[in-house]
């Protein structure tokens, strides 16, 4: 595939995306969730999938006809005393192509101190996806993940437009603390490649997501990259179709919430 074919594997025909994360495993404990069953389960209402390779292995079968999002790195949050190394990376597009992924997503730390071995090793996954057509999504944020006194305007903006001029083909990115509407749209405008919206650790409030959710695409984003918010909801399904119905209807939380 080309990489236009490939990125339409995420892209419904209104341009817009749902991807769910099931990347966790290496990084929080997930031993409750079962990948091939969460997939054949939220199949109907999700049109891509990160996950780890072998996961991507595992799944192969239920992964069919979806988009398929090789996670290249593994990224940790700080432990104890373990030393924060923020991000690492381990695969590359050969590995994407091994697992018929149709994308590469990396971490891109910006002011992280270990910033100048992660912008490296995104530079170097840029250039691979180049050589491969296999299209890049960085997930872009500021100092690292799990930080949200740090998850400002100024500084995501700033994150997800260094992640464009390094080569993204999408970002993804997290929603400002305590922002609105008005604040995400500065940050997709900060950014010339398309932007979807993280979820972040799970909330417990269905309609505080959705209203996120709602607010990003009424800022401009293309779509949604929500993982522990819908796996470890009590209803997956549900919550994954009041995203959908947001995402691609245009739905309100009003209504989308009354599919939960």
């Amino acid at each position: 595939m080309d990489r236009d074919q490939n990125l339409s594997r995420f892209l419904q025909s209104d341009g817009r995306t749902v991807i769910l994360p099931i990347d966790h495993g290496t990084i929080i404990p997930v031993p409750t969730l079962n990948p091939v069953e969460i997939i054949e389960a939220l199949n109907p209402v999700i049109d891509g999938y990160v996950v780890n390779l072998g996961v991507a292995l595992a799944a192969a079968d239920v992964l069919e006809g979806k988009g398929i999002c090789l996670r290249t790195d593994c990224y940790k949050p700080v432990y104890g005393d373990n030393l924060d190394e923020g991000s690492y990376r381990l695969y590359g597009a050969d590995d994407a192509l091994t697992v018929g992924a149709h994308a590469m997503m990396n971490m891109l730390y910006s002011h992280h101190s270990n910033e100048a071995s992660i912008t490296r090793e995104v530079a170097e996954l840029i250039t691979e996806s180049h050589e491969t057509d296999v299209p890049v999504i960085l997930e872009a944020l500021p100092f690292s993940i799990g930080r949200p006194d740090d998850y400002t305007v100024e500084n995501i903006a700033f994150t997800v437009r260094a992640a464009a001029e390094l080569g993204a083909d999408i970002v993804k990115t997290a929603f400002p603390t305590n922002g609105t509407t008005e604040d995400f749209k500065r940050i997709v405008d900060s950014c010339f490649v398309p932007v979807i919206v993280l979820g972040g650790a799970a909330m417990g409030d269905d309609a505080a997501l959705l209203t996120m959710v709602k607010n990003a695409i009424d800022a401009g984003a293309i779509g949604t990259a929500i993982g522990r918010n819908i796996f470890e909801h009590p209803r997956p399904a549900n919550i994954a179709a009041a995203i959908n119905a947001i995402v691609h209807d245009d739905a309100s939380v009003e209504s989308a919430l009354k599919l939960v």
